[in-house]
This record gives structure tokens, C-alpha cells and sequence, in this order.
């Protein structure tokens, strides 16, 4: 069985910005997973960065998701 690949769509160190988009995208029938990760090799052992993950072929779908939902609210993702 082939492997899916997926891709970071969204990346922010605030939980609830990351439960919301995938919730979103989740909405729409796009798969998406939540996932952690260091944010650079310079940044603390607890910084992190979580991602939302989606599959190679949602990835477009989940683009235009996460910009029209950002447009329409006031969500700032640079917290």
C-alpha cells in the first residue's frame, strides 16, 4: 500500500489557533493532524511549534480554507 504524504499547512505555538483550523479543515472533509515539533535548533528544549498536517492532494483545498477563514475573522497568528 502506497504511503500518503503530508505536508504542514498551518504552523503556530498557540493550541487553540491549531484545534480551530483543524477543526475547520475537518468541516470541509480534508483529514488534518496535529503534530509538535522544535521550532529551530536555537529554541529552547520546551519551545514548540505544532503544525496542522494534511494530506499532498488537500493541500490546496486546505490553503484557500485557512486564508478565507483568516480574512473573515481576527485571528492574529503572530501570538
Amino acid at each position: 500500500m502506497e504511503e500518503m504524504t503530508r505536508v504542514s499547512v498551518f504552523e503556530s505555538s498557540n493550541q487553540q489557533e491549531i484545534q480551530l483550523i483543524k477543526s475547520k479543515l475537518e468541516e470541509q472533509n480534508i483529514t488534518a493532524t496535529a503534530e509538535n515539533g522544535y521550532l529551530t535548533f536555537l529554541s529552547t528544549p520546551t519551545a514548540n511549534n505544532l503544525k496542522v498536517m494534511v494530506s499532498l492532494s488537500d493541500e490546496q483545498k486546505a490553503f484557500k480554507i485557512i486564508d478565507a477563514y483568516l480574512k473573515e475573522t481576527d485571528l492574529d497568528i503572530q501570538k
